[in-house]
């Protein structure tokens, strides 16, 4: 059998395959109040019928100016929650488990008035404005955030919460050299930031839910770190509670998606391989992974236990299920569909 399509368990959370649908931002014009629609329904019910074993949603965040734009979800009231269970409900009933993605932009929030960022550094293009820098009190009240939006989650019904640390947001943020140039507590010490937030939502969490955390492994821009430095975080992230590791890269510069350093099929599973190897926990890994060879080889070779599949998923809503015709197995297709393949 295709070791994609084995079923994977980590706690209570239990997957028939290892297929991620990666977070991806919709920017939906109808969702000003945070609150996922129609849209968004549609979005993520097609890829459960399509067969993914793990369905994330998109960077959701903690307080209206912490969204990139006025376009994006968010969870910081109770109000946002049956919009939410609505999905997670239709997702549960084909098959899929689901997780949602908890962040703040920080200062790559592009319509908030003022954002806000662990320093006031300006993050590179036009439609940046500079971030004003979090007061330590302010920081401490944002932590508090994370943990109370983690809640909401759980009473929308998910399997498991993501939190965003890559792609340079807030998280990112505070543990990169670059964007922390902070004296206080959290200034001494980056990973500061990111283990109370952890450990604010692990609180909220029953211990049988799995907790992940997306990084950045390296960051493409000059002084930026590299993997050494993201394996030392991800070591007290994981102290701090994180269960499994989604492995990305960038953020702070071009990431390679747009360049550079080239975003060739599986550029960042090497990425993914190292932190395996350093850490013991679980490991997804994502970048143009949609071809379904290469994304077998990545579990059969040990590279990561799961891989997220991004933009090919907003290509085919049926990756699953194509790629497991591809790999020689039968597709796990609702039997409304069953006589297509």
């Amino acid at each position: 059998m295709a070791q994609l399509f084995t079923p994977y368990s980590i706690k209570d959370l239990h997957l028939k395959n290892r297929v991620v649908m990666a977070p991806m931002c919709q920017y939906s014009v109808t969702a000003k109040d945070g609150k996922p629609n129609d849209w968004h329904f549609v979005h993520y019910t097609s890829r459960a019928v399509g067969g993914a074993g793990l369905i994330i949603t998109e960077m959701t965040d903690v307080e209206p100016d912490g969204r990139i734009t006025d376009y994006d979800l968010g969870l910081w009231s109770d109000e946002q929650i049956p919009a939410f269970r609505h999905i997670v409900d239709s997702c549960h009933t084909y098959g899929a488990k689901i997780g949602i993605q908890i962040a703040h932009a920080g200062r790559k929030a592009e319509d908030a008035p003022v954002p806000v960022a662990p320093s006031a550094i300006q993050y590179p293009g036009d439609r940046y404005k500079m971030p004003r820098a979090l007061t330590t009190d302010e920081v401490k009240r944002l932590i508090e955030k994370f943990g109370q939006t983690a809640k909401r989650a759980l009473q929308a019904g998910v399997d498991t919460i993501e939190l965003h640390g890559a792609h340079g947001y807030l998280i990112h943020q505070f543990q990169s050299p670059l964007t922390n140039q902070r004296s206080d507590e959290y200034g001494k010490d980056l990973s500061r930031f990111g283990v109370e937030v952890i450990q604010a939502v692990k609180a909220e969490l029953p211990s049988t839910m799995p907790l992940l955390l997306r990084i950045s492994a390296i960051e493409y821009v000059a002084g930026g770190y590299g993997i050494d430095y993201s394996i030392d975080m991800a070591k007290q992230y994981q102290k701090a509670g994180v269960d499994m590791l989604h492995v990305s890269s960038g953020g702070e510069g071009p990431i390679g998606s747009a360049g550079r350093p080239g975003s060739s099929p599986g550029y960042q599973v090497p990425l993914a391989r190292a932190l395996k190897h350093a850490l013991t926990i679980p490991i997804i890994a994502v970048g143009r992974l949609e071809d379904a060879a290469l994304a077998e080889a990545v579990i059969a070779n040990e590279d990561a236990d799961l891989v997220a599949i991004a933009r090919g998923m907003l290509r085919d809503p049926y990756w699953a299920l194509h790629a497991a015709t591809d790999l020689k197995e039968t597709p796990d297709a609702p039997k409304q569909y069953a006589r297509a393949f």
